[in-house]
């Protein structure tokens, strides 16, 4: 019965750190930052940030927010596993006058590093009289 206890207790202890050493989850950007430089009020720009899942695990982004209500982010929902590719697409509309801006998006997923905030910055311009 000590041995069997003691063989139990072997592949259970070899299983977790077997288990543990599985790389989880994680985001690899092209780029964390965008700078749409100047751009015309009330037109809206959308620019879209592609990353890569290079964790072992499937990645699941769960939620996606925007510092305000101009900036509208979608992405994929569907799992990406290792190496495939998704995309957060961020669309910014200014209605406010002529200014700079800094926009932060937030992104919470299962990766290693749970929350990553992505940028976009610029300038609103009025349009061209005609």
């Amino acid at each position: 019965m000590k041995k069997i206890l003691v063989l139990f207790a072997f592949v259970l202890g070899f299983g977790i750190a077997a288990n543990a050493q599985a790389k989880p989850a994680e985001f690899k950007f092209e780029a964390e930052t965008h700078d749409f430089g100047k751009i015309v009020l009330n037109k809206p720009v959308t620019y879209d940030f592609k990353y890569t899942n290079v964790g072992e695990q499937p990645l699941i982004i769960t939620k996606a927010e925007a510092s305000c209500g101009c900036t509208v982010p979608k992405y994929t929902s569907t799992p990406l596993k290792k190496g495939e590719t998704g995309v957060i697409s961020v669309t910014f509309n200014a209605a406010a006058g002529p200014s700079t801006f800094s926009k932060a998006v937030t992104i919470t997923s299962n990766a290693k590093t749970p929350i990553k905030v992505l940028y976009i910055k610029g300038e609103t311009v009025a349009a061209a009289s005609k």
